[in-house]
């Protein structure tokens, strides 16, 4: 009797397990981790802000211990609407599409030449138009921004 109960807790044990692993292994879609990896609307305050990048990039898994600190990364503040919008636009030579509107926008980029964590960043507040790779009619990739013309 008692090694029927230890068999039964056993074997909940492992379907637990198993569900735990595989509810791990649900991927998100390229639309999710270009909203992960790029928007933060409204832009997140931090108390020290020229920790931002260093406390977004983590937050946000773009930077991991044991994995190599990204070069750069830009987060724009604002909605996910408006970047989605964007895809609405004409497409130009090479096949990306920018916001009709300049956005605002925290450019990160990597100090020095240590490529592993912790990684320290640079960060650059700007007003810059956003080109995308579009999916689906959905941004999947931040291909660069660019001020807009004077």
């Amino acid at each position: 009797m008692a090694l029927g109960k230890v068999s039964m807790a056993g074997w909940a044990l492992c379907v637990v397990l198993v569900l735990a692993a595989l509810a791990g292994t649900v991927a998100e879609t390229r639309y999710e981790k270009f909203l992960r990896q790029h928007v933060d609307h409204p832009r997140t305050s931090t108390l020290a802000a020229h920790r931002y990048c260093e406390t977004m990039l983590a937050r946000r898994r773009v930077t991991a211990p044991g994995r190599p600190c990204k070069p750069s990364n830009t987060f724009v503040h604002a909605s996910a609407g408006e970047l989605v919008a964007a895809c609405s636009q004409m497409p130009d030579a090479e096949g990306f599409h920018s916001t009709p509107t300049a956005m605002s926008l925290t450019a990160c980029r990597l100090r020095g030449g240590d490529t592993r964590p912790p990684c320290a960043y640079r960060a650059r507040q700007l007003q810059h138009h956003v080109r995308v790779s579009c999916l689906n009619g959905l941004p999947v990739h931040l291909a660069g921004t660019y001020a807009p013309p004077q």
